[in-house]
């Protein structure tokens, strides 16, 4: 049975407002784009520093491009919301997509990056005493929100620190993200970021 985590987001930021609080989170992205609706909607109930940690995008070049449009973005927007940086990590990524390397678009190996990425948020977060950690990734409606928050429920039982839940692409957030893409004329790529994903995308076996 599919859980709405647009709901459950909903109920979160409902008891915020009741509690007339508002909570650390650190919120990972992938890209510049996919933060864009994701801040716009959070920004009034938490205090986002925002998180890259990306392993899996190739080559270098694209990695780098990618973080200075986020970097870039946050300082369009002047709002109060800090940057986390962290290393490449790629070999991290390689690891664990070791026998993964073939499968199609979306299956086991994106799921293995989902949890890379959401471990090192956890230990993050709970290293920058955060009251959350979540991720933009499940504004894309290439991204399956059900699996992302399934990972997150388990990561933040393991680490003991709250996982906000989300399904950032309802309410139009995708929509959304593309105006706002148009607007502060955001680099927006043409594949997830890892190399096999490229490799996919040109139809190269």
């Amino acid at each position: 049975m599919k859980i709405n985590y647009n709901i459950e987001l909903e109920k979160i930021i409902k008891e915020i407002e009741k509690n007339k609080t508002k909570p650390k989170l650190l919120l990972h992205t992938c890209c510049a784009p996919c933060s864009s609706s994701v801040i716009e909607r959070l920004c009034n109930y938490f205090n986002i520093i925002i998180f890259y940690y990306n392993p899996n995008i190739e080559p270098y070049e694209e990695y780098i491009k990618r973080k200075e449009e986020q970097k870039r973005y946050l300082k369009e927007i002047k709002k109060d919301i800090k940057f986390e940086d962290c290393d490449y990590e790629n070999e991290e990524f390689k690891n664990i997509s070791k026998g993964l390397e073939h499968l199609p678009e979306g299956g086991h190996r994106c799921h293995e990056c989902y949890k890379l990425r959401l471990i090192k948020t956890a230990k993050k977060a709970k290293e920058l005493n955060c009251d959350y950690f979540g991720t933009t990734l499940t504004v894309s409606p290439y991204k399956n929100s059900q699996i992302l928050n399934s990972l997150g429920e388990e990561i933040s039982k393991q680490f003991e620190i709250k996982y906000l839940y989300s399904d950032f692409k309802k309410k139009e957030g995708y929509k959304r993200s593309i105006e706002l893409s148009k607007e502060y004329n955001l680099y927006r790529q043409d594949y997830c970021g890892c190399l096999y994903s490229n490799l996919q995308k040109n139809d190269i076996k």
